[in-house]
């Protein structure tokens, strides 16, 4: 008989993924981030050109006389002159703006203090010692914004008749007040949210009662959301139109009421109107510059947990 030799096992090579499949295609299958950053760039910087373009041309044509603002197509390389800002001031209407922006700088500054003091400690009871409900109470803030203003004209027109509060800049504070109070709590209960707690039961134990919690430990945190709270308040009553023209007249008049009567109907007036947005613009340019990096740091607090 004869002997089987077993047949040898056939050796087997493992090849790697990479070469059964072949060599991968160096090809752009994926998009350079590098290029994606200067396209996202480019773009934002296009998107702030065409937001500003509006607000450089009317600051552009603030100084050109009436006849060069009103031509068309306007001519750009016009003539650059002062006499629409010296008409604003009153050097040839005889009519001053300054007591208009006098009171709205008083109305906007003083109601946004009294925010300030009325909605750091309701903020502070419904974020760091929350009541009871105290979602209800949010939301009874927030139901205060819903109703127009123009609702409100009427009521508020005949109380102030009654009690001789027309055209007086102290009735307008308390209106400012009420109005830009609710979202001064809604935003300054995310912010103070955002306090750690051991720093509050590190100032109880110290002996520290509420006033000197909120200003040596809360305001200081919370300093970027304050700031953030004071300048949407100060632009929302520095803006505000309607309340200020129904309320007010002669004496306590702000800036915007100032700028609806400071040109008629008749004859060019372009330039005026420009010269007249540019200088009741500046303050919150000027106030958005000051708290620019406050403001950013406000907007963002409490965004991430």
């Amino acid at each position: 008989m004869s002997t089987l030799t077993p047949a040898a096992p056939r050796r087997t090579t493992t090849r790697p993924a990479a070469f059964i499949a072949g060599p991968r295609r160096r090809g752009k299958s994926r998009m350079d981030p590098t290029r994606n950053n200067t396209a996202a760039g480019i773009g934002a910087w296009l998107l702030a050109l065409l937001f500003a373009a509006p607000v450089m041309w009317m600051i552009l044509t603030s100084f050109h006389s009436e006849n060069d603002a009103a031509t068309n197509p306007p001519s750009i390389a016009a003539n650059l002159t002062l006499d629409a800002y010296r008409e604003f001031f009153g050097e040839t209407s005889g009519v001053s703006p300054w007591p208009s922006l006098i009171n709205s700088a008083t109305a906007s500054i003083l109601s946004t203090i009294l925010v300030l003091v009325l909605a750091i400690p309701a903020a502070y009871a419904l974020s760091i010692r929350p009541v009871k409900k105290w979602t209800d109470v949010m939301f009874f803030f927030l139901s205060t914004k819903m109703m127009p203003v123009v609702a409100a004209i009427l009521p508020l027109y005949l109380f102030a008749r009654t009690v001789g509060a027309l055209d007086n800049i102290w009735f307008l504070i308390l209106i400012y007040t009420s109005m830009n109070l609710p979202i001064a709590v809604w935003m300054m209960r995310s912010f103070l949210a955002e306090v750690p707690v051991e720093m509050l039961e590190a100032a109880q134990i110290d002996g520290a009662g509420l006033l000197l919690t909120l200003r040596k430990v809360v305001a200081p945190v919370a300093m970027p959301g304050i700031a953030a709270t004071a300048l949407i308040c100060f632009i929302f009553s520095w803006n505000e139109l309607l309340l200020a023209r129904v309320l007010t007249g002669v004496v306590a008049g702000t800036a915007p009421v100032f700028l609806t009567g400071f040109v008629s109907g008749q004859g060019l007036f372009l330039a005026k109107v420009c010269a007249a947005a540019v200088v009741i613009s500046l303050p919150v340019l000027f106030a958005g510059f000051a708290a620019q990096d406050k403001l950013v740091q406000g907007l963002s607090l409490g965004a991430v947990k």
